[in-house]
């Protein structure tokens, strides 16, 4: 298909109906995310075979991968949120500068925490949660890991402003080259050339600079309005501090995500290996599912940011009220599949080892009961965060694995043991949807939320 020129993706943005345009960006979007999730899951699928340590340090390691994850997305979703709002002005100049400065500072972010993170190896794999069983499998995970971190953050903004921009297929073929390549030499590196879980990580690190080659090359080569150049790296400290306040909510909610992730580990693993590799495949499959209802969302996302911009507030509503109602559908459809089919799930990672497929499927069941409400509040918090409301967004970013999950998980275990460490995670996503009403209602009729652009 011939790319659109400029004025053709504006009025694109501007004037398909909401509905068919939110899938349309949506549907690649979730596509990219399944095969990043498919990885995940294949991911730990291969090092389950490796034994319960093996498959609990890959939880451990998984703290790591949310950090990095943290500054990557942060960086991207804070310059994808003013790419799209500049597009929707036809400001074109302002959405290079901010994705070339964007990318920049993801590589740099990048670099430094892989410095540090390889300094500080064992120390770091311990503080994380790893036990001295699960060290040599977790250290042999996380160096690949901390490794390919400059080139697993950049990708991020590659990614995300290809969908600010409206492109969302092109940025679904990037994330997918690498990411279907992970799982051919998952195999081969695990088991082929008997590398354990260090094999695993470097599949990663490989695949990740092959998906991070193919989306640099379009945007160097292919890219018709959005490019990155070294001329275009802003030298005002101002664009700097904008790309991290509006990323801000996606730092809070992908550094929460990291440190419950810590959290969960070390509280699991005063129940055994067993606990945490149990409570990591567990997760593992709910992220899959949340990672398409997140999808949705960043589909959702351009769509609104665009519409914003170009002062159509009605679009905005409209295209939320469908992502919502989209979303709800997805998640009760997986919650029911999942919940009626959890220990055979499990059985597929821990075939020989009975107390973590009854484990996994009692948190399965139990973070299923909560998924129909996860893409509300989701939703919520994308809308905020891409309209620039980034201290609501940040707050709200916070809930879910922040301010309630650690409160809940230090009382909840302490309380119920184990049975309160499976809770906490339903508990703390049950709260932060209550919590998103109140501010779905006042962005929707207060003049400082949507009628702000009404006014304009």
């Amino acid at each position: 298909m011939a790319r659109l020129t400029d004025e053709q993706q504006y009025l694109r943005m501007t004037g398909t109906p909401v509905a068919k345009l939110v899938t349309s960006m949506a549907l690649p979007t979730v596509g990219g995310m399944l095969v990043t999730s498919v990885y995940n899951i294949t991911d730990t699928f291969f090092v389950s075979q490796l034994g319960t340590s093996a498959s609990a340090a890959v939880g451990v390691v998984f703290s790591v991968q949310s950090l990095i994850q943290a500054v990557g997305f942060t960086l991207a979703m804070g310059s994808g949120s003013m790419i799209s709002r500049r597009l929707g002005q036809k400001d074109r100049e302002s959405a290079c500068r901010f994705v070339s400065t964007a990318f920049l500072m993801a590589f740099a972010f990048g670099a430094l925490l892989g410095v540090l993170g390889l300094a500080f190896l064992q120390p770091l794999m311990r503080v994380l949660g790893s036990t001295e069983t699960m060290l040599p499998y977790s250290c042999g995970y996380a160096r690949y890991i901390l490794l390919s971190a400059p080139i697993f953050s950049a990708s991020f903004v590659l990614n995300v402003a290809m969908k600010a921009e409206g492109r969302a297929t092109l940025s679904m073929l990037g994330l997918g080259a690498g990411n279907l390549l992970n799982v051919a030499l998952d195999p081969l590196f695990i088991f082929g050339l008997g590398m354990g879980t260090a094999g695993a990580a470097l599949a990663t690190a490989l695949s990740q600079c092959a998906g991070f080659c193919t989306l640099l090359w379009f945007f160097l080569k292919k890219q018709d309005t959005l490019r990155i150049r070294w001329s275009y790296v802003s030298r005002d400290v101002g664009d700097y501090l904008t790309i991290i306040r509006v990323g801000s909510p996606t730092l809070c909610r992908q550094g929460c995500g990291s440190i419950a992730s810590a959290l969960l580990n070390n509280r699991a693993m005063a129940f055994g290996d067993g606990a945490v590799a149990a409570m990591s495949i567990a997760n593992r499959i709910y992220n899959m599912v949340r990672s398409v209802l997140v999808g949705i969302g960043q589909g959702f996302q351009p769509v609104a940011g665009f519409n914003y911009g170009a002062k159509r507030p009605d679009r905005v509503k409209g295209a939320f009220r469908f992502t919502v109602i989209l979303g709800t559908a997805v998640a009760s459809l997986s919650a029911a599949a999942l919940a009626l089919w959890a220990p055979q799930v499990m059985t597929l990672f821990r075939r020989d080892d009975p107390e973590v497929i009854r484990m996994g499927a009692r948190a399965i069941r139990m973070l299923c009961a909560v998924l129909p409400l996860l893409g509300y509040s989701t939703y919520v918090n994308q809308m905020l965060q891409c309209l620039g409301r980034s201290g609501k967004a940040t707050f709200l970013a916070s809930c879910r694995q922040g301010t309630l999950y650690v409160p809940l998980m230090l009382a909840l275990s302490s309380a119920l043991g184990f049975l309160g460490i499976q809770l906490c995670q339903p508990a703390a996503d049950g709260l932060t949807f209550l919590i998103s009403v109140p501010f779905h209602l006042w962005f929707f009729r207060s003049p400082k939320g949507l009628k702000q652009c009404e006014k304009s």
